[in-house]
């Protein structure tokens, strides 16, 4: 999990020398006892919107995102940063830009070089159209491109979470310039038959059932170790559970199975349960509420008596079997900056009526205040669906009737959310190891944007916490910083744009035979170049 010395190293103390430039190897290497070649079938649990990373995060798309685009930079499960497609990097003594020089052997899938402009249009692109995009570059001045394989990203004020927003795919991925600046990006023909710049180049992608990715044999890393990876999209948990088990699958992340299937999994001689991984992501669940959308949930009281009336102690001890845990602010309990001093808001039934008499919305002859709709991603049951069912007749206790209303895939479960077509929600969020990525995205109000998912989903507004998260963004010294994010987590805590629920359990299910597996803290957001099979 998060080790607090070493991201507050990584984080606050300017993350390397700004003076140095770094070097280190990073290619892929074949394990001792591994083969080239081979096929690697991944298990995704939910239709891929879309196979751009740059205009949408998700796993669904993170994880093939990874293999078909490459990132500046890698991180490794020591927070330690290593050259990808940037063989080094600068940073200047007052923290306000960046100096990346690029691999010179690097070309895209279609054999076009990779140069400094396509770096620099993948940042604007991302800045204006990712989910985090606008808080990871609230302070971008520009991207200056002095020759080719130099890049230099220029903030008015530090930004010390760069080097963390580009060593992954999932947050910017290197899209090639002359593919992507056609037209508007969201509607662009390549974005589910990519040309990308990861080690793995696309083949074919039938909606809702796979996708195929082959080994790029031009790769400036060297070509990976597989052959060929395939995504197949499995929705019903049972089935995924069969597949794992008869090795039609031999990799899944964040599997989308019940607790106890993945309790089974673990037993079986010829599986890995990995738990290792992730300390990045910091992943937890919500219970989100529409605050754009006129009624009762505008009334903060209604939002704390809701969050009264969930019993996150059952949720965890019973429904998850101990293997999720209670939590009560938007950052990770393992995150150094998360503020243990807040409400727990621990089940109070009597509190909860109380401050819906005081709302406004007494019971009626019938026993009810008012009516709500109840979304839920369509992904692990057990955290999502489960929970829903549970909170109908638990939030029925205090006189809210709720209606579930289920999605048949990711898509429109996205598109009803992003487009503030619900009422309550649950689903997870990733932290992304900084609040600058993961977390302010959800709570600034820069970042309400109908059409992308995990933006600022609840249209919630204050102008002190714009005004914290702002100051926190650029705050190199770790005391301040840590100050300013314990305020932003109480003034939160109180106002409920979301009811935080549980952590989200990381794990990852693989064939024993399978070498290299990516356990640094992004997990399966890492490209699988160096995966292998044993001989």
């Amino acid at each position: 999990m998060f080790h607090t010395n070493r991201l507050i190293r990584v984080i606050a103390v300017g993350l390397f020398s700004a003076s140095a430039l770094f070097a280190v190897a990073a290619n892929a290497e074949l394990p001792p006892n591994g083969k080239k070649g081979g096929s690697l079938t991944i298990l995704s649990n939910s239709a891929i919107n879309s196979l751009n990373p740059a205009i949408q995060s998700g796993v669904a798309t993170a994880v093939p995102g990874s293999q078909l685009f490459a990132s500046l930079l890698l991180v490794d499960d020591k927070w330690q940063f290593h050259p990808y497609l940037a063989d080094s990097w600068e940073k200047s003594d007052d923290g306000k830009a960046y100096t990346f020089k690029l691999n010179k052997t690097a070309v895209f899938h279609d054999d076009k070089p990779i140069t400094s402009e396509d770096v620099a249009f993948s940042v604007m692109t991302v800045k204006e159209n990712h989910p985090f995009g606008k808080s990871m570059y609230a302070n971008l001045e520009g991207v200056e491109t002095p020759d080719p394989h130099t890049v230099v990203i220029k903030f008015s004020e530090p930004n010390p979470a760069l080097l963390l927003e580009v060593s992954t795919p999932a947050l910017l991925p290197i899209l090639p310039k002359h593919i992507y600046s056609e037209g508007p990006i969201r509607s662009n023909a390549y974005n589910n038959k990519p040309i990308g710049s990861g080690p793995f180049k696309f083949v074919d992608y039938k909606p809702g059932q796979y996708l195929t990715m082959e080994r790029f044999d031009k790769f400036f890393k060297g070509p990976a170790n597989l052959d060929k990876i395939t995504v197949v999209i499995i929705k019903d948990g049972n089935a995924a559970t069969l597949a794992l088990q008869r090795g039609d699958i031999q990799y899944a992340p964040y599997p989308p199975l019940r607790l106890s299937d993945i309790d089974r999994l673990s037993k079986n001689p010829k599986l890995t349960v990995s738990h290792k991984g992730y300390e990045g992501v910091g992943a937890i669940t919500w219970l989100e509420f529409n605050m754009v959308k006129e009624g009762p949930l505008q009334n903060v009281k209604v939002r704390q008596a809701i969050s009264y009336a969930i019993d996150r102690k059952f949720i965890t001890e019973k429904l998850h079997q101990g293997q999720t845990k209670p939590i009560f602010s938007p950052l990770h309990p393992d995150s150094p900056f998360f503020n243990k001093d807040l409400d727990p808001y621990t089940l109070n039934l009597d509190k909860a009526n109380k401050l819906l008499d005081e709302a406004g919305f007494p019971k009626k002859d019938d026993g009810n205040r008012f009516s709500l709709t109840l979304d839920y991603i369509p992904t692990n049951p057990d955290l999502s669906k489960n929970v829903a069912e549970y909170m109908r007749p638990e939030l029925d206790k205090i006189g809210i009737k709720i209606e579930l209303r289920p999605s048949p895939d990711f898509p429109t479960w996205a598109r009803r959310i992003s487009n503030y077509d619900y009422d309550l929600n649950i689903d997870p969020v990733f932290n992304w190891g900084d609040p600058v990525i993961g977390v302010a995205r959800t709570y600034m109000s820069s970042n309400i944007r109908k059409g992308v998912v995990w933006a600022n989903m609840s249209g919630y507004k204050n102008p002190k916490v714009d005004e914290l998260l702002t100051q926190a963004a650029v705050e190199d010294e770790p005391a301040k910083r840590t100050a300013l994010y314990h305020e932003f987590q109480k003034i939160v805590n109180e106002e409920l744009p979301v009811a935080w629920l549980f952590t989200y359990p990381s794990n990852t299910i693989h064939a024993k035979q399978l070498l290299n597996t990516p356990e640094g803290i992004w997990g399966a957001f890492a490209p699988f170049d160096s995966v292998a099979w044993s001989k």
